[in-house]
């Protein structure tokens, strides 16, 4: 998926030029910023159904899902209410387009929000699939989604059409399409997605009280993410848009291997909480925690120390600014891996009112920082710098509130895991600069920096970042996978 995704964004960037490609994403990533309203209900949603699951009693599972169908359609209803109102507004009137474009970029805006809305109204179903742990089901249909964006890129490369308005088109119809297979799929193996009509009062109340203070975290998050490209298109326009947006394929092509870890282990954790098993938890905790940091690690070094190289290599026009804001999104990337887990564990035990005042408050200065380094001048980049930053005190800030919220020792969390993976980073940066050779031959010289990044990273990984049992449960992995082969041949 990951090799599929990147290729796939070099043709979409070729097909639509630099300059459609950055009114694309602008346009979908000012339609994402209404998940400020759905995001807080869909978590909440999904960390209902999940707890459930971890009770001995499964008997309102029915319920929970028919409630959290309910909710996803009057949500649906409001977003839709808005984007055709304050959102075609600030569109036409706010947005930076060039008035040519502005046609398409109306068509676009009408097929992402109605691609936004179909994600939306399957929350339920996806998040059942996932909390049940059927991760091949969640793995076959991300790959189907992958292959069916590859052919949308190829078609649209030789379309005669206005390509912006066609790939908007496809997309939305592939969106429909998979993510009606996750209904499909719910309905044949799970009786308890079986809709009826109707809302339990009670367990609404409960969903729009968890969502309700999860709702800071939401807004903070897309007022960060979005709100920012936003800010750039105002200062700088669609040509560092384009940028910011390779930046996000690479980005996302490579936290999609961690995303799909981190995806495995979720419901485990909100499962032991609601099971009482806090030990486990926490130890769930400071696996997911290194283990995804780890996964992240070795996919970003090799882009980090080629960039520009890998860059030209993979686009016919590379965007000004790319290569600077790839490298930063990857680190802001990995600032953000550290603290994944810890969101989950958070959001399972249901106790956010503190934390989402606190660590969404932090998140929202962002906005208002970034704004002031952009009209003081600063380049681009800073938006993504000052991302970071802020990643960095929320996740000091996550870990100092669940110790009360879990009994997490901070200290020995910050040792293991935190200590631990900063270890490893610098030593596999600090070897990989030393050690690794500088062929003239640009292609030997790239293969050797990528083996060695990835050889090195993962040596660090194992003989520092591991701890003994660990190395001896890899070893086991690998002796058993050898002997699956060798008895094959």
């Amino acid at each position: 998926m990951m090799v599929i995704s990147l290729y796939t964004s070099r043709l979409v960037l070729a097909a639509l030029g630099v300059e459609d490609y950055g009114i694309y994403n602008v346009v979908g990533g000012f339609v994402a910023m209404f998940t400020m309203i759905s995001g807080a209900l869909s978590a909440a949603i999904s960390r209902f159904i999940t707890f459930e699951l971890g009770k001995p009693d499964k008997s309102k599972l029915p319920v929970i899902f028919s409630t959290s169908v309910n909710v996803q359609i009057i949500i649906s209803l409001i977003v839709l209410l808005l984007a055709e109102t304050i959102g075609l507004w600030f569109l036409n009137e706010k947005l930076v387009i060039p008035e040519a474009r502005l046609n398409a970029a109306n068509w676009i805006y009408q097929f992402s929000v109605f691609s936004f809305l179909v994600h939306l109204l399957v929350v339920p179903f996806s998040a059942n699939v996932i909390a049940h742990e059927k991760m091949s089901t969640f793995a076959y249909i991300s790959i189907i989604d992958s292959l069916a964006k590859l052919l949308i890129a190829i078609i649209i490369s030789v379309s005669s059409n206005d390509r912006l308005i066609f790939y908007g088109i496809l997309l939305l119809v592939v969106t429909t399409l998979t993510q009606s297979l996750y209904i499909i799929y719910c309905y044949r193996h799970y009786p308890e997605c079986k809709y009826r009509l109707g809302l339990n009062k009670l367990l609404l109340k409960n969903i729009f009280s968890f969502a309700g203070w999860n709702f800071i975290g939401s807004i903070s998050s897309i007022l960060r993410d979005q709100g920012g490209n936003v800010l750039l298109n105002l200062f700088c326009g669609p040509t560092i848009n384009a940028a910011r947006g390779v930046a996000l394929q690479v980005s996302g092509a490579v936290s999609g291997l961690v995303g799909n870890f981190t995806t495995a282990i979720n419901p485990q954790i909100t499962k032991t909480y609601a099971a009482n098993e806090l030990k486990e938890m926490r130890r769930l905790l400071y696996l997911g925690a290194r283990f995804s940091f780890y996964v992240m690690l070795i996919s970003s070094i090799p882009i980090i120390f080629n960039t520009e190289y890998l860059l030209d290599l993979w686009l016919k026009e590379v965007p000004p600014h790319t290569a600077l804001f790839v490298q930063l999104v990857l680190v802001f990337a990995l600032s953000e891996t550290l603290s994944m887990a810890l969101v989950t564990g958070q959001l399972a035990t249901g106790k956010i009112k503190k934390y989402q005042i606190v660590v969404g408050g932090l998140n929202i200065l962002n906005l208002p920082i970034a704004y002031i380094a952009l009209k003081k001048g600063l380049i681009p980049e800073t938006v993504v710098m000052v991302s970071i930053v802020f990643s960095q005190i929320c996740f000091f800030a996550r870990v100092f509130m669940l110790k009360d919220m879990i009994d997490l020792d901070v200290i020995d969390y910050l040792k293991r895991v935190y200590l631990n993976v900063f270890i490893v980073t610098a030593l596999s940066v600090g070897i990989i600069y030393l050690a690794t050779p500088h062929i003239a031959n640009p292609v030997i010289n790239l293969i050797v920096s990528c083996v060695s990044c990835v050889l090195l990273t993962g040596l660090s990984i194992v003989y520092v970042g591991m701890s003994k049992q660990e190395r001896a449960t890899l070893s086991s992995k690998i002796v058993g996978i050898r002997r699956k082969f060798t008895r094959h041949d």
